[in-house]
């Protein structure tokens, strides 16, 4: 249970507080561009902040830390293969999804590939969706009901419906307001939980000396280097492509935004994964007892050791809105696949603004409702960690590499994408499901990640370079296709479509400086409330406090620009105008055509 009725009070302030920002932008979202891309205008330190959130989540307390208090320093080197993956899409891939044009993956999908492959790869992305974030509800919700004292079905079915409410709500810029506030929340308690846990192990030699001698390896247990090299290749396909990630990429305003969204993910998992890891690491010395699936309560139990009353609701709310962050972006994909790729393009091509917002919030809810249900039927799966990773394994190769290789290749069709994402699954589940069941070989977990994504990659290589080279000119129909629609599709935004965005943009901004100070507001009570450590709290509380003071920068930067000034009718002088908007259009221009096929 709880220390003290502190924290249950935090988490519920906290909590509420998070649904009344969903409400708060429930009239911002005039249009699926800015319902679903916050307008292509997203700051890109923004963009790149919620990317991070959105790809870590409590999972990461509980399957990585379990692996932390099992296996060490292996569980960092699992999460620096993030890091590996945001620099290759930050060279590679974030600035050619941004010059596809597309708001969503499925529609890039559709333009360059054709719309029976889409159906095809939309059906693999809603299931996949389904399972992978009804399992990562799970964890945290085993979180909250472990340390409050509620049923886990009833912490599991609470905990959903409020994540369904502000993101079917409130669109992209709802859940990403979120993404940073908990950011900083999490940042501030694991900032806390660290030297605290430390301590209470009795400093780093003694922490050393009493945990296993491998305990430091970079390698370690089942996590051999073919699982690392595996999970490598794995997400670079799966930050690149993934098409929650790709939404980040292609809602900031220019290909070389989309490149620092990238990169600024990179350098964020580069760092934290050592900041993540070492609680769980430390409390092995403390308590080795833990075994099986208990293992996933380490991090829980070092909070819960050395936390003061209120931090402990902080830290579980942050794990709890690092959940729902993943969730809530791969609700508003979904839904934004449901829409525009589903309603929009085959049932109803010639619907309203006012109908498709109606549909995305309707599916954004049914989607929400089936991921409670998967996330009830997780501990009968083997826990997180064998349903995360097995899904991985078998779906991560076959459905995101061939749009990717779509990207750079004029050769691959639609049928050959099909046909080789097909057969790759097709293989996966047999050695996943059948094979065991029938014979004695049952592959391991670095095997089965090797072969998740070593198939469908050498099967695309084949292609491009053995059996496309034989075939006519026509093999390049589809490429030619794509590039026609591609050129029709680019139709400029009307005046008042850009106004509308740009008020979006600055309220969404002044909201993250607002929930920022009230962060720092709430932890400034906690220190005077707390039994120990109160002043490192008060200077978490002080630097969260000045970062306020970024999104408010960026505020008046965005009332400064050119455009802004003349579509709100500020006196601006003509010639400034003529060359600022010159200027930047001779940029993109030269970054354009460095970055042209």
């Amino acid at each position: 249970m709880m220390k003290s009725a502190i924290d249950t009070t935090v988490i519920f302030i906290f909590s509420a507080f998070v649904l009344i920002i969903g409400l708060l932008f429930a009239r911002t979202g005039r249009n699926m561009k800015s319902f679903f891309a916050g307008g292509e205008a997203v700051p890109w330190f923004i963009g790149g902040l919620s990317l991070f959130m959105s790809f870590f989540s409590a999972g990461t307390f509980v399957a990585w830390g379990s692996i932390a208090y099992k296996y060490g320093f292996v569980s960092v080197t699992i999460q620096w293969t993030m890091c590996l993956g945001g620099i290759i899409t930050a060279f590679l891939l974030a600035p050619r999804w941004k010059r596809t044009g597309a708001l969503t993956a499925a529609e890039f999908i559709r333009q360059r590939l054709g719309a029976p492959v889409q159906k095809f790869y939309v059906n693999i992305f809603l299931l996949v969706s389904l399972f992978n974030k009804g399992a990562v509800l799970y964890p945290v919700a085993k979180l909250v009901s472990v340390s409050l004292g509620f049923p886990l079905t009833t912490c599991t079915i609470v905990l959903g419906l409020m994540m369904i409410a502000y993101t079917a709500i409130g669109g992209l810029w709802a859940v990403m307001v979120t993404d940073i506030l908990q950011f900083v929340i999490l940042t501030a308690a694991v900032l806390m939980v660290l030297p605290l846990s430390l301590d209470a192990a009795g400093g780093w030699t003694k922490f050393t000396q009493q945990v296993p001698a491998d305990f430091f390896n970079v390698i370690n247990g089942e996590y051999s280097i073919g699982f690392i090299l595996a999970f490598a290749l794995y997400h670079i396909s799966y930050i690149g492509g993934n098409w929650t990630f790709v939404q980040r990429y292609t809602s900031v305003d220019s290909p070389k935004s989309a490149k620092k969204v990238a990169f600024l993910f990179a350098g964020l998992y580069l760092v934290s994964p050592v900041i993540w890891m070492l609680p769980p690491m430390i409390y092995r010395s403390i308590d080795p007892a833990l075994t099986g699936l208990n293992t996933e309560n380490a991090y829980l139990q070092v909070c819960r050791l050395v936390l003061p009353p209120g931090l402990m609701g902080l830290m579980l709310t942050g794990m709890y809105f690092s959940t729902s962050a993943t969730a809530n972006t791969t609700l508003n994909v979904t839904s934004a696949v449901i829409t525009n790729d589903i309603y929009k393009a085959l049932i109803n091509p010639g619907a309203s603004d006012r109908q498709l917002i109606r549909v995305a919030r309707l599916s954004g809810l049914l989607l929400g409702i089936g991921m409670i249900g998967v996330a009830l039927l997780v501990p009968a799966a083997g826990g997180m960690i064998e349903v995360v990773l097995s899904i991985a394994a078998i779906t991560g190769g076959p459905s995101l590499l061939p749009p990717l290789w779509a990207l750079f290749s004029k050769k691959l069709t639609g049928k050959a994408a099909y046909i080789i994402s097909g057969a790759s699954l097709l293989v996966n589940l047999l050695f996943k499901l059948l094979v065991p069941a029938l014979t004695t070989l049952k592959l391991s977990r670095s095997e089965e990640m090797l072969l998740g994504v070593g198939l469908p990659f050498l099967l695309l290589l084949l292609y491009e370079f053995v059996i496309a080279p034989t075939t006519a000119a026509k093999e390049y129909q589809d490429y030619r296709i794509f590039r026609t629609r591609q050129q029709q599709d680019a139709a400029a935004q009307s005046a008042a479509e850009k106004e509308a965005i740009h008020k979006q943009n600055l309220f969404g901004l002044r909201v993250i400086a607002f929930s920022l100070a009230f962060t720092a507001l709430l932890l400034y009570v906690l220190s005077i409330l707390a039994s120990s450590g109160n002043m490192l709290v008060a200077m978490i509380a002080s630097a969260v406090l000045l970062a306020a003071i970024i999104p408010l920068r960026a505020v008046r930067k965005i009332r400064k620009q050119p455009e802004y000034m003349l579509q709100n009718n500020i006196p601006v002088e003509d010639s400034d105008v003529h060359h600022h908007l010159k200027n930047r259009e001779s940029k993109n221009e030269a970054y354009d055509e460095r970055t042209r096929q």
